[in-house]
């Protein structure tokens, strides 16, 4: 099965409780957690004045291909709530997937690898804590 990470975050509500159930509904629909790394706090990027964020990165196995995994992570948002009032806005729960194995794949609805990632530290810095050989690959090839 391939290995995907997964960039999980929220800064409406609980927090820390949002990234818990969302994890709970990945585990549910068949995505096995292999590895977690720290939720770090921070800033909102691009987007209108909103509270801070708790963001992290989730190594996971799954046989469900990327549009079908996409569409899981989608359902999981909209099961936990997350309203899109505006782009970058503040929600409940963030579910991307970041990477997916070795898939280079760019459609209307899925970019993989995630087209943004490399330019955000909430996002680099926790692949970095949990995958720091792919982290320092990933960042060679863009150089």
């Amino acid at each position: 099965m391939p290995i995907v990470y997964l960039g999980i975050g929220s800064n409406l509500g609980n927090r820390r409780e949002n990234i818990e159930r969302a994890i709970n509904l990945l585990q549910g629909n068949h995505i096995k957690i292999l590895k977690q790394s720290t939720a770090i706090e921070t800033d909102p990027v691009d987007g209108p004045p909103q509270d801070k964020f708790l963001n992290a990165v989730l190594k996971v196995e799954t046989d469900h291909p990327p549009q079908a995994l996409l569409k899981i992570l989608q359902k999981i948002e909209k099961q936990l709530l997350r309203a899109k009032t505006a782009i970058n806005g503040p929600r409940t729960i963030d579910l991307d997937i970041l990477l997916y194995g070795r898939v280079a794949l760019q459609t209307p609805e899925l970019t993989i690898p995630h087209p943004r990632m490399f330019q955000r530290e909430f996002v680099m810095n926790p692949l970095k804590e949990i995958a720091p050989e792919l982290a320092e690959e990933i960042i060679n090839a863009r150089h």
